[in-house]
């Protein structure tokens, strides 16, 4: 049989043996999801959505805030390095597919008797460049550095999405301080009330114009209100020391903007679910990990076929007495590798790329309907609690009204204090009731634009 056929022949027979492993493995078809045409809730008017979609609130502030947490936050700066670390990955993966050039230099100096009785002493020198190199038959590596490179590009997804998630948890940050701001205010304001009322109902006990029950309940009254002081001072501090933490701050005082009452709600902003889909950039790191995964099965069937290496060394030998003359050497070389039997060890790793694969098809599936999900409540909560806020606001506006006839009638002697008493609570209810549905709406707004995608648009690959 002719040597130089000797290699085909190889290469055809364990192709021929291993076609039976190198059969396809689709995903799994639970895992497909075909996005809806349309959003369940009517968004009625919408705007194009922004980058920096931070800005529709009005507060300069805010504004500085998100900007600091962009650049200083832990979580942004981790995400970043994973996405050199997984550049430098790609590169390694990626340089397999070249030969490798290594430099070797030996050297000895012996010393040795001749047939003769002679001693000698002589020094050698060994220069020696070495080449090898794998080539890549049937694309293993090109598979391997395909993956490496959507892992990669999983890993720039990944930045974003920690981007969008430390822009939108520092906006709600900053909308929840508002609110305990506001909340502060209103009890504030409620316990200047309550402390007119005790003088008042000290005053009309003092002469007899009512009884020590009154004035027992104006001084109940006025310390439930003053024990809610402190509380709310503690939860801004340490809302304040969570926010100092969000922009890579120590704890420490935040600078406030406008207040919650002046903060805009943007208009909805637009995007069918699919458009939504390809914004978003959690859903497009579960692509590019599919992707990826998908590649590293292929790589890993390819691994019952056979491998070929070729290797190669040039050199010379400068020895004492040759140094006008020194010896050149070289070796040239091939070697094909043909798995015929490790155990199972390579079916293992196929089938354990194959779970990978089916893992990576199923979250893309979960995140998928994750960021449906997100995007429909963030629509119809906006819609709902606008709706509740027209209510609060009425019923805050109606027992404003009714404190101030009780207040009148209490003070003409025509009703008791209790009267009084149930309009200050419903109205200090109402209020904080009408401050809570202010930051629900406006962190419903940030949740959507979040679940929008933020306004991050993936780049072409």
């Amino acid at each position: 049989m002719n040597r130089s056929s000797l290699l085909p022949m190889l290469v055809a027979l364990v192709c021929a043996l291993s076609g039976c492993v190198l059969s396809d493995r689709p995903p799994p078809p639970g895992a497909a999801i075909q996005p809806p045409q349309q959003w369940r809730v009517s968004t009625g008017p919408t705007v194009a959505i922004e980058r920096e979609w931070w800005h529709l609130y009005g507060d300069p502030v805010l504004d500085q805030l998100i900007e600091r947490a962009l650049a200083n936050n832990a979580d942004v700066a981790i995400a970043a390095a994973r996405v050199r670390e997984a550049q430098a990955q790609e590169r390694q993966t990626r340089s397999r597919l070249y030969p490798s050039l290594d430099l070797a230099v030996g050297g000895a100096r012996a010393r040795s008797l001749s047939a003769f009785g002679t001693p000698s002493t002589g020094s050698s020198v060994e220069p020696q460049l070495q080449a090898a190199w794998e080539v890549d038959l049937f694309g293993q590596v090109r598979n391997l550095a395909g993956a490496a490179r959507q892992q990669y590009f999983a890993s720039e997804a990944a930045h974003d999405a920690a981007l969008l998630s430390v822009a939108s948890a520092t906006a709600s940050a900053y909308i929840t301080l508002c609110a305990l701001d506001a909340r502060l205010k209103v009890t504030r304001e409620t316990l200047g009330a309550r402390t007119e009322a005790l003088h008042i109902a000290e005053s009309r006990a003092r002469v007899g114009y009512s009884s020590r029950l009154d004035l027992a309940q104006a001084q109940a009254e006025y310390e439930s209100t003053a024990q809610s002081v402190p509380q709310l001072e503690l939860a801004i501090a340490q809302q304040e020391n969570a926010l100092s933490t969000l922009i890579g701050a120590p704890p420490g005082t935040i600078e406030r903007g406008v207040a919650l009452s002046a903060l805009h709600i943007p208009p909805i902003p637009e995007g069918l679910p699919a458009e939504v889909l390809r914004r978003r950039p959690d859903v497009a790191q579960a692509e590019y990990q599919l992707a990826a995964s998908d590649l590293s099965l292929a790589a890993s069937r390819k691994a019952f076929l056979p491998k070929l290496q070729l290797t190669g060394a040039a050199g010379a030998v400068f020895a004492s007495g040759l140094e006008d003359d020194p010896i050149s050497l070289f070796s040239i070389g091939a070697s094909v590798l043909a798995p015929i039997f490790d155990g199972g060890l390579a079916s293992a790793q196929r089938d354990e790329a194959a779970a990978v694969r089916d893992q990576a098809a199923y979250n893309y599936r979960a995140t998928v309907l994750d960021a449906l999900s997100e995007v429909e409540n963030g629509l119809i909560a906006l819609q709902r609690l606008a709706e509740q806020a027209e209510h609060v606001e009425a019923q805050r506006n109606a027992l404003a009204e009714a404190l101030r006839h009780a207040t009148n009638r209490y003070r003409a002697g025509y009703s008791p204090f209790l009267d009084q008493l149930d309009a200050q609570r419903g109205l200090l209810s109402a209020e904080l009731a009408m401050v809570q549905i202010q930051a629900d709406g406006l962190n419903a707004s940030v949740n959507l634009y979040r679940a929008m995608g933020g306004g991050w648009q993936p780049a072409e690959r």
